[in-house]
């Protein structure tokens, strides 16, 4: 088994070497050693146009002109080496020989095409423009301009009354183009002058224009500075000059200066000033391209004009990927990568053996690709990727050698589609029906299926497994799957097609607003659908939001899916609004585009220019085209345009005046994969009219390669440290083959799980190492750095990750509490600080008396991170405590939480906040109310006690009356009648008692005294007053008594004081004490009770017993007390007098 896996995995590797053989560096069975290039001759001149081939013989060539096959004649006719040779480029007037010309060259293996050259018949024409006679004033300038077509571009020179003029003097300047500028005008200038054109096909000399000097006045007013000739926009190619011309009067005469909207530097190797301030850049390159501005600024003062026009360089194609050559077998795929950039955009065009090759079902082009599937014998041969714009064209070649094979397996069966997501199908098929022991690899094949030139992908999968999950489609696509089966030998044929789609999702961004208005009080929105990449699926509905800048209240409108534009209607006028909208499928509404801001117009009768109608494009990543035109009846004195443009969130530039006539402009210098926002507005006589608003997105841009050479190798080596909170220290090491050369760094840096692309961080540098400054505390970062070396970019570096380090909390922990939870301890609880991206190690708690604290002395607890709380211990009774809270990390300590104040004592704790009493009208009448009805329970006690002379011991029995089946009243309760019989039990009882509801409080009072709770032992030691002998009535027995049924007994023990003549006078008066008793009873006067009494009078309270009704019977029966000293009476009532007789007599 072993053997078997390991034979099977080289069997898998061999097929993955297989599928990617690709021709020798440097495809050597046939090339071009020598190819025609562009030549201009005179009329009659013979012409020469090389074109040498090598590779495996024979090799013939042939010539085509203008794509058509060239008929050799007697002027034109080729060489035996290949080249060439035309005798008369004119053989008659009625036909040239001018036009396109290339070779093609051919042998066994295939056919080449040669690039593009063209012959060109030099000639000079009349002049378009003359120069025109002028007048000025001595001491200005004067300026004269010459046009005329020639080809080659001819040289024109200036002469003075029939004499040369020098290109530059101090006061002169012959500008390339047929200006002339004199400066500082003498009466010896005054005279004709006429401009000279010369090139390779004739010279030709203008008409003469008259240059007429006046005196100047004897004292000249200051006048501020005045362009009178401004540069204007140009359109130049790669390599050439461009000349951008600034001419200002003023007095005293202005200076003139440059520089660029960009705010980058001017290349001064390549650029100087001519005359008093014409700037010339030779030898452009795509890096000049931008907005220059000319100022013209009065010495000494802060008075100046500007001026700006935009330079548009136009680059031939160059190759940035080439093809390369492959070997593959019979039904197998070729993919060849074409890859060019230049400006305009260059267009691909693919060539089999020097023919267009055009698409069909199998060969599919797109993009920079051509892709062919199920390769047949005759898709062998040598394909050409052809790059052309209006600057020239290039060509590369690669050989596509098809290997012919037996015993193929068949296709893979039954092949299934399941949709999984809105970006993955899940393909499943069964094993080839023959061969199938052979197969060592599958090949999944698939593209979308609506649309033509598709991209087809294909993924080489193991032959251990028939599933297979794709997982990179588009939302709410159909897609187009079939699968091939592989043998060391070849492939098989493709399985059946089987179309699958993936479900809908939200869109993935929202559609750039257009923003007009054509009244002060309306807002016509436009937008362009979004493409099926962003939308994600079919969009069914948009929503407007939008307000004013000074309004929080958003306003919504939703627009139909299909709709393009909606009008915005009843706005106010002269208000800057805010709009944006977004998208929505039938899974939910995507992320809405940024704000938008748009001003309507005033509200005036003056009839201004309408809104522009404006179309943007992007010419490459750093140049967007703007173009326009007025409705119909839109202006009327129409003075110009101003434009203007600024990068989202970002504040508006200044505007760009255009003049009237133009259409069109250039906007350059923009970064790229940004979006701008351009906006543009004509003005009239009298005064600007409606503005048009509208948003593009810059590309991104592919690196600049003027040689045909690999891009260089990135930094190796990327470590990354932190240094703080907001900085991390990254350091890589150079490239070898980079020594002693120039070259700089990029570094990415962004946030782990970032969406929003416009948010990455782009840093250049020169060093091998960057600080890397201003990032958000504990955040984890990804870093990587990409070499420049000679306008080529490396790769990106291998991302590297780095988290900063946590902040030192800047807040105090919140929500501080303390609570006292027994006599000397207390809870202090907190809350985190309240701040984002905070780490807490530690919680530091400090307490200290305020006489600690005065000295400074703190106690310290600390708990970890995750702990809001803390136990304080041993705290002072008596004392008022200070409690703060801070919370800390690694890096450093936050600050305390304000004091907090705990006031401990016996019996409460008061918390107080913020270090100060707070005492308020509530607490000060609680406060008063509890200390007047203390003291007049106080009064009323020593009123009552004063009162008592002897104390009383009775025990009376009184006749219960039943009614009703009730129980008696008593202290104990009987559950029946046979126990009650023969129960003794000892019931001690109230004679009587009632509540004090008068007072709010919860005192009961009986005929003794108060009665209080006693479930605190430690409150009765504070009445030691009447506790002297408490003792000695605990050493009395307490007597039993028989309880017989259908009577009630009552039993009431008191203990009298040893000396009651000390507290109460003198003995005398039992009588009157007895009927003060009574009358004590009832008016709720309380008397004395021992902790024995309250426990009997508590036992008696909870009792099911009914004391009014008692209370009633006692009232028509004579009561009998006998006093005796620390004794008990106990009395049976019974339902006779007599009964009652026997019982005192036995007594």
């Amino acid at each position: 088994m072993a053997s078997f896996q390991k034979e099977l995995h080289q069997r898998l590797l061999f097929f993955v070497a297989f599928l990617q053989i690709s021709g020798v560096s440097g495809f050597s069975e046939l090339f071009f050693m020598k190819e025609p290039h562009d030549v201009t001759i005179l009329r009659k001149d013979a012409v020469l146009m090389d074109c040498q081939a090598h590779g495996e013989a024979p090799i013939a060539i042939r010539w085509l002109k203008n794509g058509a096959k060239l008929t050799e004649t007697e002027h034109v006719y080729q060489l035996t080496n290949g080249s060439l040779f035309i005798s008369d480029s004119e053989s008659r007037k009625d036909k040239s020989n001018e036009g396109i010309y290339q070779c093609l060259a051919q042998n066994k293996y295939g056919s080449i095409l040669s690039q593009r050259a063209r012959l060109t018949i030099a000639s000079l024409s009349a002049f378009i423009q003359q120069p025109s006679s002028v007048t000025v004033t001595e001491g200005s300038i004067a300026r004269f301009t010459c046009k005329i077509s020639a080809t080659p571009p001819p040289i024109i020179t200036w002469e003075f009354n029939r004499v040369t003029l020098p290109l530059a003097t101090e006061r002169i300047a012959v500008l390339p183009g047929g200006i002339l500028q004199i400066q500082g005008i003498e009466k010896k200038d005054a005279g004709n002058y006429r401009c000279v054109a010369t090139n390779i096909a004739s010279r030709r000399k203008s008409s003469e224009a008259v240059l007429t000097v006046t005196a100047a006045p004897s004292s000249r007013a200051p006048q501020r500075p005045r362009i009178i000739a401004a540069p204007q926009n140009l359109t130049v190619a790669t390599r050439s000059s461009a000349l951008l011309e600034c001419m200002a009067t003023g007095h005293p005469r202005p200076l003139i200066s440059w520089s660029r909207a960009d705010q980058k530097s001017i290349d001064v190797y390549n650029t100087k000033v001519l005359g008093n301030g014409n700037l010339l850049i030779s030898d452009i390159k795509p890096q000049h391209a931008g907005i220059y501005s000319c100022r013209a600024t009065t010495p000494g003062t802060r008075n100046y004009t500007v001026a700006a026009a935009n330079i548009t360089v136009l680059a031939p194609p160059s190759f940035v990927e080439w093809p390369e050559s492959v070997t593959r077998p019979r039904a197998g795929t070729a993919r060849f990568v074409c890859v060019a950039e230049g400006f305009p955009t260059p267009q691909i065009t693919w060539l089999k053996n020097g023919q267009v090759l055009h698409s069909n079902g199998r060969i599919k082009m797109y993009n920079s690709k051509l892709v062919i599937n199920q390769i047949i014998p005759e898709d062998d041969g040598i394909y050409q990727c052809q790059a052309e714009n209006q600057q020239g064209s290039v060509l590369a070649m690669a050989r596509l050698i098809v290997v012919m094979s037996d015993n193929r397996p068949s296709a893979p069966r039954n092949v299934r589609a399941d949709t999984m997501s809105s970006s993955a199908i899940l393909l499943a098929w069964e094993r080839p029906l023959y061969n199938s022991n052979k197969v060592i690899a599958y090949s999944v094949h698939y593209m979308k299926t609506e649309g033509l030139n598709n991209e087809e992908y294909q993924i080489v999968i193991g032959n251990d497994t028939t599933r297979y999950i794709i997982d990179d489609l588009e939302a709410g696509r159909n897609y187009t799957f079939y699968i091939v089966a592989y043998m060391p030998v070849g492939a098989s044929r493709m399985s059946d097609h089987v179309v699958q789609h993936t479900l809908e999702d939200v869109p993935l961004r929202a559609p750039e607003l257009s923003l007009t208005s054509r009244s002060p009080t309306d807002i016509q929105v436009s937008w362009q659908h979004l493409s099926h990449k962003l939308s994600r699926g079919r969009v069914s509905m948009y929503r407007l939001s939008y307000r004013t800048s000074t309004d929080g209240a958003i306003i919504q409108q939703e627009v139909s899916g299909h709709r393009t534009h909606h009008l915005l209607k009843g706005l106010q006028p002269n208000t800057t609004y805010l709009l944006r909208i977004a998208a929505a499928t039938s899974v939910g509404w995507g992320e809405p585009s940024a704000w938008t801001t748009h001003k309507t117009p005033k509200d005036s009768s003056t009839k201004v220019p309408m809104a522009p109608e404006l179309q943007l494009e992007t010419l490459n990543c750093t140049t967007v085209g703007v173009r326009w035109h007025l409705p119909a009846g839109g202006a009327t004195d129409l003075q110009g345009y101003k434009l203007s443009y600024h990068e989202e969130s970002q504040p508006e530039g200044p505007s760009t005046q255009i003049p009237p006539h133009q259409r069109q402009h250039t906007i350059g210098g923009l970064d790229p994969r940004k979006k701008y926002h351009v906006k543009l507005l004509a003005y009239s006589v009298q005064g600007e009219g409606y503005q048009a608003d509208q948003t593009i997105s810059t590309p991104g841009c592919v690196s600049v390669r003027d040689r045909l050479i690999p891009p260089p190798p990135p930094p190796h080596h990327l470590h990354a440290h932190s240094n703080s909170s907001s900085s991390v220290f990254l350091h890589w090491g150079r490239p070898a083959f980079t020594a002693g050369q120039s070259v700089n760094y990029t570094v990415r840096c962004n946030p782990v799980g970032l969406q929003n692309a416009s948010l990455v961080l782009y840093l250049p540098t020169d060093a091998q190492s960057l600080l890397v400054r201003d990032l958000d505390p504990n955040t984890n970062y990804e870093f990587a750095v990409r070499l420049h070396l000679d306008q080529l970019s490396s790769p990106w570096s291998p991302v590297v990750y780095q988290s900063t380090l946590p902040e030192a909390p800047s807040r105090a922990p919140v929500g501080v509490k303390v609570s006292l939870i027994e006599g000397d301890s207390a809870l202090v609880s907190w809350k985190p600080p309240d701040e984002p991206n905070i780490t807490v190690t530690h919680y530091t708690i400090l307490y200290a008396s305020r006489r600690a604290w005065a000295a400074g002395e703190w106690q310290i607890l600390q708990r970890e991170g995750g702990i809001t709380m803390a136990l304080l211990e041993k705290l002072q009774s008596g004392q008022v405590y200070l409690v703060k809270v801070s919370a800390s990390n690694q890096m450093g300590d936050g600050p305390f939480s304000p004091a907090v104040e705990l006031t401990v004592n016996s019996a409460h704790a008061t918390v107080f906040s913020d270090g100060f009493y707070h005492l308020d009208q509530r607490s000060v009448t609680g406060i008063a109310v509890g200390v007047c009805i203390a003291l007049t329970c106080i009064i009323i006690c020593i009123l009552i006690l004063a009162c008592r002379s002897k104390t009383r011991k009775s025990c009376t029995a009184k006749p219960v009356r039943q009614t009703g089946g009730q129980t008696p009243p008593t202290a104990v309760h009987v559950p029946n009648g046979s126990q009650a019989e023969s129960a003794e039990v000892t019931m001690p009882m109230m004679r009587d008692h009632f509540v004090d509801a008068k007072g709010g409080t919860n005192l009961i009072i009986n005929s003794y005294g108060p009665v209080k709770p006693t479930n605190e032992k430690k409150k009765s030691n504070r009445w030691s007053f009447f506790k002297r002998d408490e003792k000695e009535a605990k050493k009395i027995p307490s007597p039993s008594y028989s309880y017989h049924p259908g009577t009630t007994l009552l039993c009431y023990t008191d203990t009298s004081p040893r000396s009651p003549q000390d507290l109460f006078g003198p003995p005398e008066g039992n009588g009157e004490g007895s009927q003060s008793s009574e009358g004590s009873h009832e008016t709720g006067d309380s008397g004395r009770y021992s902790q024995d009494d309250t426990e009997g009078m508590n036992l008696s309270l909870s009792a099911s017993s009914g004391p009014a009704s008692l209370q009633g019977e006692e009232s028509g029966e004579s009561e009998h007390y006998v006093m005796e000293k620390e004794s008990h009476v106990c009395v049976e009532a019974t339902e006779t007098s007599a009964q009652q007789r026997v019982m005192m007599e036995s007594i």
